[in-house]
């Protein structure tokens, strides 16, 4: 009977349990750096089966959150080798989520103050659309997405290196592995959306084929500088995050990158529900089919408790369990799940910047209950 708190060989890598910390933006980087806060906060968190950190950028021209650590830079990567030597002391296992926002960008974090570039010009104009940039008078705030350019077809190979020299990048601030982000309504899924992806070149034209080729194109890169083992790739079928329109052809695009991948023999598939747990935006029917296509290694994040993700294990439909805010205020999350102890809630005005306060001060379960007078 399968548990969330055995252990699991991931393609090679082997897994203290089956729970996965979620990637979750925090934007504690003032300097784009990874610095000792955060290292104590992903150190914090090492008893996770396997971590996935941040979004980490991958250029300045695939930023769109202020304050957040980058990948780029020699800078960078030396200011994450600090988080993985904690990681790793704590005996945990920990992947470099590499992205590139895409049209989710402000013009305040693009390099020389360009237009954030997509697979079209089509903006995202709906009410969650927003860049965590600066507005006129330099202060950091939520402000909305500018106009995207369209990459014209000659630059889409610099992007692609762009991932893989990233992943080299990750692998060098040793981290053990990397999860491209192709979810939440990024640059990878404006290619994959036909109703943001309007080109008529190879990397659009309205089939599957070609409307998959730009992230194909990404994993392959990545997977020949660092191998097939060491990669993981995050999805979002039938999300709307980010002005990402529902279309007709949704199933049939992902159940074609699913054997697509399955092909390529990655560490993980990782899929994002983004729907609340009473109406999930994957059916359990999705989710047959896609395993059925993609029989790796499959995580699922998204509203998940404990009960819920032991019932998807046990019904084969996934390997492990991915866990994002309860992570936050629970440090200790791993053990509060196996001992069904209460789980604190986390200060939703501390998600975004700052200090130390709602990041690395939330303590143990032990630790938050007051001691008994004598």
């Amino acid at each position: 009977m399968k548990s969330l708190f055995e252990t699991y060989d991931m393609n090679g890598q082997k897994l203290r349990n089956r729970i996965v910390m979620a990637p979750m933006t925090r934007a504690r980087a003032n300097d784009g750096v990874a610095d000792a806060g955060t290292a104590l906060y992903y150190s914090q968190r090492a008893t996770a089966g396997l971590i996935v950190s941040e979004g980490t950028p991958i250029s300045q021209e695939g930023t769109g959150f202020a304050f957040i650590p980058g990948i780029w830079s020699e800078d960078q990567v030396h200011g994450w080798q600090g988080v993985t030597e904690a990681v790793h002391a704590q005996g945990g296992t920990i992947f470099a989520q590499i992205w590139h926002v895409g049209r989710m960008s402000h013009t305040s974090l693009q390099p020389a103050g360009g237009h954030p570039v997509s697979a079209s010009a089509i903006p995202a104009r709906d009410a969650q659309s927003k860049a965590f940039a600066f507005d006129e008078s330099g202060m950091a705030g939520f402000v909305d997405a500018s106009a995207p350019r369209a990459l014209e077809t000659e630059e889409i190979a610099r992007v692609v290196e762009d991932f893989a020299r990233a992943a080299v990048n990750a692998v060098a601030a040793g981290f053990d592995g990397v999860e491209i982000h192709g979810a939440n309504g990024y640059l990878i899924e404006q290619f994959l959306n036909p109703r943001v992806n309007d080109r008529s070149d190879r990397y659009g034209a309205g089939n599957v084929e070609d409307r998959t080729r730009f992230v194909l194109e990404v994993v392959d890169a990545v997977v020949a500088r660092i191998g097939a083992d060491k990669v993981g790739i995050r999805l979002s079928p039938f999300g709307k995050l980010f002005d990402m329109p529902h279309h007709a052809l949704i199933e049939e695009t992902y159940l074609h990158l699913a054997r697509s991948l399955a092909a390529r023999s990655l560490a993980y598939v990782h899929l994002k529900d983004q729907g609340p747990a009473s109406a999930p935006a994957l059916s359990e029917d999705f989710l047959r089919a896609f395993r059925k296509a993609y029989p790796g290694t499959l995580i699922l994040a998204g509203s998940l408790d404990k009960g819920r993700a032991e019932r998807f294990l046990q019904d084969g439909l996934i390997d492990l369990a991915a866990f994002g805010q309860p992570f936050i205020a629970n440090p200790d999350l791993v053990e509060r799940l196996r001992r069904d102890l209460p789980l604190a809630k986390p200060n939703r005005e501390t998600y975004y910047g700052g200090d130390a306060r709602g990041y690395t001060d939330y303590p143990a379960y032990e630790e938050s209950i007051e001691p008994k007078a004598a």
